[in-house]
């Protein structure tokens, strides 16, 4: 009963149209709120998704926050402070010469976003407005060569100097990023210690950031830009995160709210690395994704996450992702460990146009985002969306969006897309909004297919996993003809990024450069030295780790630790993530282990025949991760009631526009279906968070876990 229901895990999902959120009970039961994004102050928009999912249970955040034990959020404050450059006033210290580095930038971030035409005529790209103007960038005679050796001292005279000019200058923090800091910090402790002196002589206090204590990693702008990053935009954020929290802890809710982090853990907002949760709602999809493969039996999944800004894509192959180490976000070029996205700006709020020169149809990149698009009038949106297309062909309920809270005007889509996408096609207004729906769809499924097919792979071997709130919407489209093992739709779709973060670690994670040349065939001792010079990096990152879960309440005996090195054949420039499975590497033998696992990752990800030992190896990353345990979600797992889904669930027929003819569609309400249930299409199944669509030729079945599988109906097809 309602009144016995102990809601235990939070998870909260705040992406730029709509917060979802997702409440698990002790019994493994699970309710999903949805509710639009409120930028200025993300904790309204994130109260009102909860009270939205709390209201199935017939309770509210003030009742049921008490018995909560965990919580997890994920969001874009971070990076929409990136994109907009809000944030401080940043100085920035680095060595003599390399004054210029947001002038120059690296060729390759200057043509992120840009298509290979673009890439290819070099006239039509520019620069990223500089994240920090050259008036505030600041250069001190200094070097530490390659090695780490101190090729030029510190001119300390110098330094402070620079200092001071960046105090006069109104500066709220200093980074400094020195070139090989990452080999031999000892340059960049001295500035600190100079500017500190400075600070107390002029009477003021500004934060100073090291790159050598923040990312020690190689590649000197990539980190220069994360540093930036963390004092422009991350601190500032902070204030919005610790809101969230303070706004939960008003609900009587007794602990730390966590952040899904970018290597696919969570972290608290009192971490010190908090631009590692610069992009986090994509990532906690992915997270769940994989909790879902290990439960099913699935090793291969293509995940695919349609919201109301964006289409996110990521490959989970033999139950692993890829991370990035030097991921490209809002194009800039970072040094964070990334679970491996790729977003393209398409989702059901892209803006549609007809180019008046070529006279076709322009989908996106920009979005309505939470304001949805002209059906719904008190958005104040004057250009048509896919949502709108949806509302018109009679695919999406306009009275049952976020279950009627939000009422949609159909006939204003209509006059929409009539004045701007049917009136200059001189086409019909519900041929039009077809027509554009399956241009959309085609460019998804285009997406994907290139994403498997860039892996070497074919859909074939992948089960596709379809999720987010336009996910089941367009499922249909994205999915036929391209072969699929499966196609999945889970229940709570719509939460699916939330559910993952409630899948998610409490981890903290650290990497550091060492650059180790592995040969094959060394004697043992020659390995354990290479063991001993890795141990020593990682005695360092585990002093981090241990240092952040102490803030927490976690001491090292509750904490388990990783390694992970990233390997390559010398030689090559691509590496993979390998994970030793241990705590320490163990001399000679752990080395080998390492060695043994990293030829088994290489044959999985390229090929058996590609493998070659005889280059030798290179060690170019030594990674530390630390868990402790939290409480986890537990998968659905209902008896089968039988094909024929009960009277309950149907809420009779509608009109749809479906492929230039008119259909009479099936109308289902998600919730009332059992397990066991077949639909047949043209079917829609409808719950206040999504809808699904199931298209002609086709049925769904819903399974013991509460997923749809969508599948091709043969002999209706050949038919």
């Amino acid at each position: 009963m309602t009144h016995q229901r102990e809601p235990r895990i939070l998870a909260i999902d705040a992406g730029g149209t709509m917060t979802d959120t997702f409440i698990i009970d002790q019994a493994g039961d699970f309710v999903v709120g949805k509710a639009q994004t409120t930028p200025e102050d993300e904790s309204v928009g994130f109260l009102n998704s909860a009270n939205d999912a709390l209201s199935y249970w017939d309770t509210n955040s003030t009742r049921a926050f008490p018995s909560l034990v965990t919580g997890i959020y994920s969001g874009t404050t971070i990076l929409n402070r990136l994109l907009q450059r809000q944030g401080r006033k940043v100085g920035v210290l680095v060595s003599r010469g390399m004054e210029d580095y947001f002038k120059l930038e690296l060729g390759e971030q200057t043509y992120l976003g840009y298509s290979y035409s673009d890439r290819l005529h070099v006239v039509t790209h520019q620069h990223n407005p500089p994240l920090v103007p050259r008036s505030l960038i600041r250069g001190i005679p200094e070097r530490i060569d390659t090695f780490g050796d101190i090729a030029i001292p510190l001119y300390e005279e110098e330094a402070r100097k620079a200092v001071e000019e960046l105090l006069e200058e109104g500066v709220e923090s200093i980074c400094v990023n020195l070139l090989f800091s990452y080999r031999n910090p000892a340059h960049e402790h001295r500035v600190k210690e100079l500017a500190e002196e400075v600070m107390r002589e002029r009477g003021t206090e500004v934060p100073v950031y090291l790159s050598s204590e923040y990312y020690p990693v190689r590649g000197d702008f990539p980190r220069l830009n994360t540093l930036v990053v963390e004092a422009f935009v991350a601190e500032p954020s902070r204030k919005q995160m610790k809101l969230i929290d303070s706004r939960v802890k008003e609900q009587g809710a007794r602990f730390d709210l966590r952040i899904m982090a970018s290597h696919g853990g969570t972290i608290t907002h009192e971490a010190q690395e908090l631009a590692r949760t610069l992009i986090s709602g994509p990532i906690g999809g992915v997270i769940g994704a994989r909790w879902l493969a290990e439960r099913t039996g699935i090793p291969n999944v293509m995940c695919t996450d349609i919201g109301g800004t964006s289409f996110d894509l990521a490959i989970i192959t033999e139950g692993e992702f890829d991370i990035k180490p030097y991921p490209d976000i809002a194009r800039t070029l970072l040094a964070i460990p990334l679970v491996e996205t790729d977003s393209v700006g398409s989702g059901t709020g892209s803006y549609i146009r007809v180019n008046p020169t070529s006279n076709r149809i322009e989908i996106g990149p920009d979005s309505a985002g939470y304001r949805i698009g002209c059906c719904w009038p008190e958005g104040g949106v004057d250009t048509p969306t896919i949502t709108d297309c949806n509302v018109a062909l009679g695919t999406l309920n306009p009275d049952y969006f976020l279950g009627g809270d939000i009422k949609l005007d159909r006939d204003a889509a209509l006059r929409a897309l009539q004045e701007q996408v049917a009136g200059p096609l001189k086409i019909d207004v519900y041929e039009a909004a077809a027509g554009v729906v399956e241009l959309f769809e085609e460019s998804l499924k285009n997406e994907v297919l290139a994403r498997i097919l860039g892996k070497g792979y074919a859909p074939v071997n992948y089960t596709l996993l379809s999720y987010g709130g336009g996910g089941p919407l367009h499922v249909g489209g994205i999915s036929e003809g391209l072969g699929f093992e499966q196609v999945l739709v889970p229940s709570w779709a719509a939460g699916f990024s939330a559910f993952g973060c409630a899948c998610s670690d409490f981890e903290y994670r650290y990497d550091a450069s060492i650059d180790l040349p592995v040969l094959p065939g060394l004697p043992d001792e020659v390995y354990e030295g290479v063991a001993a010079m890795i141990n020593a990096k990682v005695a360092g990152l585990r002093e981090k780790v241990i240092g952040e879960f102490a803030k927490s309440g976690f001491s090292e005996k509750d904490i388990s630790f990783r390694v992970l090195l990233r390997m390559q054949y010398l030689g090559q420039l691509r590496d993979l993530e390998v994970n030793t499975g241990r705590e320490w590497i163990d001399g000679a033998r752990g080395m080998l282990d390492a060695i043994a696992a990293f030829e088994d990752l290489y044959g999985k990800v390229y090929a058996r025949a590609a493998k070659s030992p005889e280059l030798g190896y290179l060690i170019p990353m030594v990674i530390v991760s630390g868990t402790v345990d939290v409480e986890k979600p537990a998968l659905p797992d209902e008896p089968l009631q039988g094909e024929e889904p009960p009277a309950s669930a149907s809420k009779g027929e509608r009109e749809v526009f479906w492929k230039r003819r008119w259909l009479k569609a099936s109308i289902w309400e998600m919730g009332e279906l059992k397990a066991g249930n077949r639909l047949h299409g043209l079917a829609i199944i409808e719950s206040p968070s999504t809808t699904l669509v199931v298209p002609p030729e086709c049925s769904v079945f819903l399974d013991g876990h509460r997923i749809f599988h969508l599948q091709r109906d043969e002999a209706e097809a050949e038919e």
